[in-house]
């Protein structure tokens, strides 16, 4: 069983603090809910187009950062996130 004490950590059941995270391509990336690496996999997940951009906080819980106000890591946190999801994710389906 894990909690959540803040956005990007929990706790898990041994009481250890850890920080979520998903390595994918040699890098490791904080994949916390709202991130930008979590936005990417939700984008493809759900089928949508890259539209880099992520939360301050949770999903659309708290302000949303566009791709302009981006920096080059968090473009490539989005990016990682929808190809993770690509390659080895799965796909909403709709019908």
């Amino acid at each position: 069983m894990m909690f959540r004490i803040f956005p990007h950590l929990v706790v898990n059941r041994f009481g250890v603090i850890e920080m979520e995270t998903v390595e994918f391509g040699g890098v490791v990336y904080n994949a916390r809910h709202g991130g930008a690496f979590d936005r990417g996999s939700a984008d493809s997940y759900y089928s949508r187009e890259r539209e880099p951009h992520y939360y301050v906080g949770d999903t659309a819980m708290s302000a949303r950062i566009e791709e302009s106000e981006m920096t080059p890591e968090a473009i490539e946190a989005y990016n990682a996130g929808y190809d993770y999801n690509e390659e080895y994710g799965d796909k909403k389906n709709y019908d």
